[in-house]
């Protein structure tokens, strides 16, 4: 499909194939026109092809000259950066994109000059967020053409990973960024926000790094398991303190064959390493779940979160996590009954850790049996791969959610004006209109408050959906390649027009996060008047089918694609009708009972010119916080 539009020309290949069915990337295609409203069937939930942009400059004439290379410098034995996994496509452009910056020109001229800021080889990111893309290999990296001028080479320090924003993105934080103070946490739901680099101290006040989770703070670690989609293994391993950087960590991920191997490559200077594959029984499934297991020499803590493991994620994104309490050992002899908390946190957590059916995690699944969860609050919902029937429906995915709804919560007066709110930052196929998914077994269990079921909410409650615009990128602190975490396809997006109309900007004043793009996924129900929470969930489930799971077979089965795992608050586990929703979440306060939710309320609906980011066209009309556009190649 080629169209002109306020982005720019921009071409893509047409695909009709069923919306139940993820095929592979095919092999290209003439293009071919269509209307603007295409009658075709949805896009697949799969990875979009490579989109052309924009004509392509014309490559200078290469130079006769001969360029001696020069020897190799000796470094530390790690493997290079651009042997690092690559996720999805728009991850993939950013990186291109990053590398090789467009600077604004405010001139009608088509030409486009590419400034390289740096040398360095390439910063591979892995998408965190394609839930319905399949992982894929790193593309070559295109040999540079000889040039006559030789530009002088700068050295380059092995402090920290390569940056995506050339050589000067990662700036030094303040001495104080990483010392967390245990009395400005607020410990009532555990619920915590990432620390961002580039906003004002009192907003990191009570958030945490990475550094602060692993460190001595917390516990004295003698071995832990790391569940994550990206992984940038020196990276992870420089985040753990001096003295604990040689304890034993699985890895547990879902990579396959070339990307299997770079990931073990990675890996090879570190002998106190394994890894545990996730098994990936449906295709284009993916290991999703984002988990830390910590073995203490004090006790154990369970780590859910939303942040990949790799430095982007950690730095100008709006991230989130529930840290456990730290639980203690059980007399010997306990029960596998003993320790289990009322939301039963320790039956879910074990269940789901068996459905990898890994060797691996054996000895893992038998040292939380012998701890003490009793002091959980939250319920945990998970998904894993596979077609489920009879009781086993409600293990996973939506209808997990739905069953806890069901059976934790009342029903509240004038159910029907509750809004539900969701909030991503990756989009399926949602199908040709609302009724498909979306507006009927997704929306159902959202709006589940209780016995009554849905029956006691409207057709009519509003359902908003909080997704970035391409003005909340272009503005942001890493400008447009905050893009390419969000990867919004123009061919999904093309097929469910429909779908728009439920936007809503990101705005989090609140947190003082408005700038930091949420990387963040969470659901919840909400008063009228916004004050108050009927639920809260906080997952790495973005809005998609092959996370959530789809109804198959008259209802009568459930199909689920990904490994995803989140936390849901109810208000009767903390003895409470509602939660309170807290107005300032920052600075963090101790004594108060308001829930953090990471953005303002109520959130505000597209304008008539905003428009949904989507990665995979070019936006060149304005320059973003760097001075830069955006044209994907």
């Amino acid at each position: 499909m080629s169209q002109e539009s306020q982005h720019g020309k921009w071409t893509l290949s047409d695909s009709d194939e069923d919306d139940n069915i993820v095929p592979p990337t095919p092999p290209k295609k003439p293009d071919i026109k269509l209307n603007p409203k295409p009658n075709v069937k949805p896009d697949p939930e799969s990875k979009a092809s490579t989109v052309n942009t924009v004509p392509k400059p014309k490559p200078e004439p290469k130079s006769q000259v001969n360029v001696k290379p020069k020897p190799p410098v000796k470094t530390e034995k790690i493997p290079p950066t651009s042997s690092l996994p690559m996720g999805s496509e728009a991850r993939e452009a950013a990186h291109l994109s990053q590398n090789n910056p467009v600077k604004y020109e405010n001139s009608s001229s088509p030409a486009l000059k590419r400034k390289r800021e740096t040398d360095e080889g390439g910063w591979n990111l892995s998408s965190s967020d394609d839930d319905d893309a399949a992982p894929s290999s790193a593309p070559k990296t295109k040999p540079k053409q000889p040039s006559s001028r030789s530009p002088p080479r700068k050295k380059t320090e092995e402090k920290r990973p390569p940056s995506p924003h050339g050589a000067n993105y990662y700036k030094e934080e303040p001495s104080d960024f990483f010392e967390a103070n245990l009395s400005a946490m607020n410990d009532t739901y555990r619920f915590y926000l990432n620390k961002v680099s580039g906003i004002e101290k009192k907003f990191n006040t009570g958030a945490l790094h990475i550094k602060e989770i692993l460190s001595p703070m917390f516990g004295t670690l003698k071995e832990s398991v790391q569940f994550n989609y990206c992984f940038d293994i020196p990276w992870m391993v420089k985040q753990y303190p001096p003295e604990f950087r040689d304890k034993p960590v699985i890895i547990v991920h879902g990579e396959k064959r070339e990307s299997k191997a770079r990931l073990i490559q990675q890996a090879q200077p570190y002998s106190h390493i394994r890894f545990c594959q996730a098994k990936l029984d449906i295709a284009f499934g993916t290991h999703h779940t984002k988990m830390m297991l910590l073995w203490y020499e004090e006790g154990f803590r369970v780590v859910i979160l939303t942040s990949n493991m790799i430095q982007a994620d950690w730095y100008q994104k709006t991230q989130g996590l529930w840290m456990s309490p730290l639980y203690s050992r059980l007399p010997e002899g306990s029960p596998e009954t003993a320790g289990e908390s009322p939301t039963h946190f320790k039956r879910d957590l074990l269940e789901y850790l068996r459905a990898y059916r890994a060797p691996e995690l054996a000895e893992w699944i038998e040292r939380i049996k012998e701890h003490d969860l009793s002091e959980t609050r939250i319920y945990l919902i998970g998904s894993t791969p596979g077609r489920f029937v009879g009781c086993d429906m409600e293990k996973w995915g939506h209808l997990k959610l739905r069953k806890l709804l069901s059976e934790n919560t009342c029903p509240v007066q004038n159910a029907g004006q509750w809004p539900v709110i969701g909030q991503f930052s990756s989009i399926g196929s949602m199908g040709i209109d609302k009724t498909k998914w979306l507006a009927a077994e997704f929306q159902r269990t959202l709006m589940t408050l209780g016995k009554a079921g849905s029956s006691s909410s409207s057709p009519d409650t509003p359902m908003l959906l909080v997704y970035p615009s391409v003005d909340n990128v272009r503005t942001s602190l890493e400008g447009y390649p905050a893009g390419g975490s969000l990867p919004y396809s123009i061919q999904t997006a093309q097929r469910q027009l429909w779908l728009h109309s439920y936007f809503h900007r990101w705005k989090a004043e609140t947190s003082g996060r408005s700038n930091a793009m949420p990387h963040i996924k969470t659901y919840m129900r909400v008063s009228p008047d916004f004050s108050q929470l009927a639920w809260f969930l906080v997952t790495s489930a973005n809005l998609s089918k092959a996370a959530w799971g789809a109804l198959e077979k008259n209802n009568t089965q459930i199909m689920v694609r990904s490994y995803e795992l989140g936390v849901l608050y109810l208000p009767s586990a903390f003895h409470m009708s509602t939660f309170p929703v807290e107005k300032n979440v920052f600075p963090v306060s101790c004594s108060s009972t308001g829930f953090p939710v990471p953005f303002d309320l109520p959130p505000h609906r597209y304008s008539d010119k905003d428009r949904p980011w989507i990665w995979n066209i070019p936006y060149t009309q304005a320059p973003d916080t760097h001075g830069n556009i955006w044209v994907p190649s």
